[in-house]
C-alpha cells in the first residue's frame, strides 16, 4: 500500500529485517538474506530452487550429525521449550536427490579416542575420498547439537574445493547449518567461503522464525524463482520466499543483534561472541571435570563427543551411562524433572544417523543426556548439574 504507515510497515521488514540478519552472516548485502518459518523449510526452499540444475547422478555429501533442527532453547529451564521437529541441513538433499536421481553420500563422524568410541567427531580425512568429478552439494554442520564440536568449517571448505578443483568438479556449492552454531560463535559466510547458510533466530533469543543465506553468484548462476513468475527477483534472494514471511517475525529479529551488542562495553558482534565463549568455558570445566573424573568412568559414564575444554568446544554436553551398571538417559532425565531446579533431555535430537551409527550400539528409544548451556547460565547453575548427578550415579 502506498499511505505513510504501510510503507513504513514495509521499510521495516524487507530493509531493515535483511540489513540486521546480514549482520549476524556477515553476508556481503542484505539482498542474500532470505526468511521462512524454518531452516527446514529455508533449505527445502534452496533445493527446490536447485533443482532445474540437479541431474542425475550428480553427488550430495550429507552428514548425520544434524539431521534436524529441534525447536527447543536451552535446557536449563530458563526459557519454554516447545517440542516439535523439523528436517534440516540433510532432509532436503536427501529429496531432491530422489527427485533428480541424484547419489547421497554419508560424511560420517569417527571416533577421535581408542579408550572412548562414542568420542566421535567429523574429520576432513574422512570427508575427501568422498569427493568425486560428479560431486554437486556438500552440507555440513558447523557445529554438532550432539557433539558439542565446532567444525572448522574454512579449513574444510577450503581443503574440500581443493580437492573438488583437482578431480575438475564443474560446480561444487557448500551448505552449512549453522543452527547449533549461532548461539554460541559468530558466523562469517564471506571468510568461510560458503554458498549456502542457516540459522534459527529461536536458537539466538529471538522469535520462531528463519535466515537462510545464498551467496549473490549462485543466487543468479544456480537458484531458480520458485515464487510468482511476475516478479523480478532473478537477482535478489527473495526469489526462494515464496508468499513472504510474517512482517511481525521478522521485525522482531532486528533487535537479536542490538542484544548480543549489548553484551559487552564496546558494542560489537565480535566482542559479544569472544566474551560469550569465554564464559562458556567456565561453564564447561567443571562439568566436563566430573563426567571424565576416574570414579565417573568406573561407573559407565562416556562423553559422546569431544571430553576436552577448549575454544573449539561448545557447552552442549551428551553423554549415556554404559557398563554392568548402566542407566536409562530418560531415567537420568526423568530424575532431574522430578527434582526441579533445572532441566535437562535425552534423546537423539534429530542427529539420528550419528547416533544410530555410533558403537557400541546405543538404544535409539533411549539415546544419549544432552546437557545445554549458554551465555547467561551460571557456574552455580552447572554446580547443581553436578551435585545432582553425584546423587543419581552414586
Amino acid at each position: 500500500a502506498d499511505y505513510s504507515i504501510s510503507a513504513e510497515s514495509t521499510r521495516k521488514v524487507l530493509v531493515e529485517g535483511p540489513a540486521e540478519a546480514a549482520k549476524l552472516f556477515n553476508a556481503k548485502s542484505p539482498n542474500e538474506i532470505i526468511f521462512g518459518s524454518s531452516s527446514t523449510l529455508n533449505l527445502e526452499n534452496l533445493a527446490r530452487g536447485l533443482e532445474s540444475g540437479i541431474k542425475a547422478g550428480d553427488e550430495f555429501i550429507v552428514t548425520g550429525e544434524h539431521e534436524g533442527t529441534q525447536h527447543h532453547y536451552d535446557d536449563l529451564d530458563m526459557q519454554p521449550m516447545p517440542t516439535l521437529y523439523d528436517a534440516a541441513n540433510t532432509g532436503p538433499w536427501k529429496k531432491l536427490a530422489a527427485r533428480s536421481g541424484a547419489i547421497v553420500k554419508y560424511w560420517k563422524a569417527t571416533p577421535t579416542k581408542e579408550s572412548n568410541p562414542y568420542s566421535v567427531a567429523l574429520k576432513l580425512e574422512d570427508v575427501l575420498p568422498l569427493i568425486t568429478p560428479r560431486t554437486r552439494i556438500v552440507a555440513f554442520t558447523a557445529c554438532s547439537n550432539i557433539l558439542g564440536s565446532i567444525v572448522p568449517v574454512k579449513d574444510y571448505t577450503a581443503a574440500i574445493r581443493k580437492k573438488a578443483a583437482e578431480l575438475g568438479v564443474p560446480k561444487l556449492e557448500i551448505s552449512i547449518d549453522c543452527v547449533a552454531y549461532a548461539p554460541h560463535r559468530r558466523i562469517d559466510v564471506q571468510d568461510w567461503d560458503i554458498d549456502f547458510c542457516v540459522l534459527s533466530f529461536y536458537k539466538v533469543w529471538g522469535p520462531h522464525i528463519s535466515a537462510l543465506y545464498v551467496r549473490d553468484t549462485a543466487l543468479q548462476s544456480s537458484v531458480t524463482s520458485i515464487v510468482h513468475h511476475f516478479l523480478d527477483v532473478d537477482k535478489v534472494a527473495s526469489k526462494l520466499q515464496p508468499g513472504g514471511p510474517g512482517y511481525e517475525l521478522v521485525y522482531a529479529t532486528t533487535g537479536v543483534v542490538q542484544y548480543l551488542q549489548s553484551l559487552t562495553p564496546d558494542n560489537s558482534l565480535s566482542s559479544a561472541h569472544d566474551a560469550m565463549a569465554e564464559h562458556e568455558q567456565t561453564l564447561l570445566r567443571p562439568l566436563i571435570s566430573f563426567l571424565t573424573d576416574p570414579a565417573q568412568w568406573d561407573r559407565g559414564v562416556r562423553i559422546v563427543g569431544d571430553d576436552t575444554v577448549h575454544l573449539g568446544r561448545v557447552p552442549t554436553v551428551s553423554f549415556v551411562v554404559v557398563g554392568p551398571r548402566a542407566t536409562k538417559s530418560k531415567d537420568i532425565v526423568k530424575e532431574f524433572d522430578r527434582r526441579g531446579k533445572v532441566g535437562i533431555r535425552w534423546g537423539h535430537f534429530y542427529a539420528y544417523t550419528l547416533i544410530d551409527t555410533l558403537e557400541p550400539k546405543v538404544d535409539m528409544d533411549d539415546a544419549v543426556v544432552r546437557i545445554s548451556l549458554v551465555h547467561y547460565n551460571t557456574v552455580e547453575e552447572v554446580q547443581i548439574i553436578v551435585d545432582t548427578l553425584k546423587e543419581i550415579l552414586i
